[in-house]
């Protein structure tokens, strides 16, 4: 590969929760200058359509342990591409400093004296209850909420998911659909089976489901559900706002008591 004639810089872009459309005016006025992208799994492939043909579009994405590339080829590939053509966009999904590892990124890039700047996104662990009708903070009902991975990198789970369980917080919890069952259990530690909880897949998107219950129904709630999907779980009393809550809940004990 040739060098560019550009100048080489790096600048990650935040594409928001999934659908195109909730990428920033200015994200996407960035991704309109690249030179080069590199995107992640998450990503609407819409957001590429209108990117020319001449520049190359190389995906990295990283999903249910099924890596297409490592963080560390990742992090080679943007020095390689940015000294290769100029401007180099990383496209991630929701925001990038929202368990994006964009730190790790940007320390690479810098190391090699080459410039970074970010844009930030629309974070799902927000956009998505959003987009169901969910709040995550409501007067009198809840003032804060904990946004967390189910699980830390040794498969344990976090400390903060104790935590957080036992306040009364709405719990945001991202990369735990498989889990669902032991997260359900670990939080009925703390809190009522009473509680509400959600499962929502493929958020923002026309085929975006939202599965709705207690913690009590949360196994009845799982088996429905399509574990290959990405979900985010939300935890808490803000839940009974969505529409179909008492409607779904009802259904349940009248499916239970046949």
């Amino acid at each position: 590969m040739m060098q560019s004639q550009n100048s080489p810089h790096v600048t990650l872009v935040g594409a928001g929760p999934g659908n195109k459309d909730l990428i920033t005016v200015m994200g996407m006025q960035v991704l309109q200058s690249a030179d080069a992208i590199l995107y992640d799994a998450l990503i609407d492939r819409d957001l590429l359509a209108n990117i020319p043909d001449s520049v190359p579009k190389i995906y990295v994405g990283k999903r249910c342990g099924k890596h297409h590339a490592q963080q560390s080829e990742i992090n080679k590939l943007l020095v390689e591409y940015a000294f290769t053509y100029g401007h180099v966009v990383r496209l991630k999904g929701g925001d990038p400093f929202v368990f994006g590892r964009a730190q790790e990124e940007i320390a690479h890039v810098e190391s090699f004296g080459i410039p970074v700047e970010v844009v930030p996104g629309v974070s799902s662990a927000i956009a998505v209850p959003a987009s169901q009708g969910i709040p995550l903070t409501r007067r009198g009902v809840s003032s804060s909420f904990w946004v967390m991975t189910a699980t830390k990198r040794d498969g344990r789970f976090s400390e903060d998911l104790k935590w957080a369980a036992q306040s009364s917080a709405t719990l945001v919890i991202l990369m735990g659909v498989r889990k669902f069952i032991p997260i359900s259990n670990k939080i009925m530690q703390f809190r009522s089976g009473l509680t509400p909880i959600a499962l929502i897949q493929n958020g923002t998107l026309t085929n975006e489901s939202c599965h709705i219950g207690t913690l009590n129904s949360a196994k009845t709630l799982f088996d429905s559900v399509d574990i290959s999907k990405p979900g985010i779980i939300v935890v808490g009393h803000v839940i009974s706002e969505h529409p179909t809550f008492f409607e779904e809940e009802v259904q349940r004990v009248l499916h239970s008591s046949l």
